[in-house]
């Protein structure tokens, strides 16, 4: 079971990824800007990673869609004497929001049901007392990461 620490530790590796988001990448994608921009031509650099003209016009065609391999991207960035970073990037922007929102989201779907059943036998709960329930089964939640909290 991961630890507080570890997603600490996870989170300050992330965070310097967490301003970039998929869209950022150029529509023509990051080879073909790149290589342009630094005014290196086709020749120049299919030659630089031992592939024809062809093939790296069709990588080039290729990466904006997806179908191009992190190995592909990897020796491309290389061959212009850069490198690729690579990272997972949580939309809530941190590990630990993103661990706060699911564990908030089953909280409130085990509290609810609970609320349910208890409302069928005439015992209904007080929005501040629902609200209350929720915090804590979302604080417990978060402390012990069970995996249901990934379903």
């Amino acid at each position: 079971m991961p630890t507080k620490l570890q997603i600490d530790q996870l989170d300050k590796k992330i965070k310097p990824f967490a301003r970039l988001k998929k869209n950022d990448i150029s529509a023509e994608g990051w080879i073909k800007v790149l290589r342009t921009s630094l005014g290196i031509t086709l020749f120049q650099l299919a030659e630089k990673m031992n592939i024809s003209k062809q093939n790296l016009h069709e990588m080039e065609r290729r990466e904006p869609t997806g179908n191009i391999t992190l190995k592909k991207l990897s020796e491309a960035a290389e061959a212009m004497d850069m490198q690729l970073v690579y990272a997972f990037v949580p939309n809530d922007g941190s590990l630990d929001e993103l661990i706060e929102r699911k564990a908030k989201e089953l909280a409130t779907s085990i509290v609810m049901r609970t609320s349910n059943t208890m409302k069928l036998e005439e015992q209904k709960n007080t929005e501040k007392r629902l609200r209350k329930a929720i915090d804590e089964r979302a604080a417990e939640l978060k402390r012990d990461l069970p995996s249901i909290l990934w379903d």
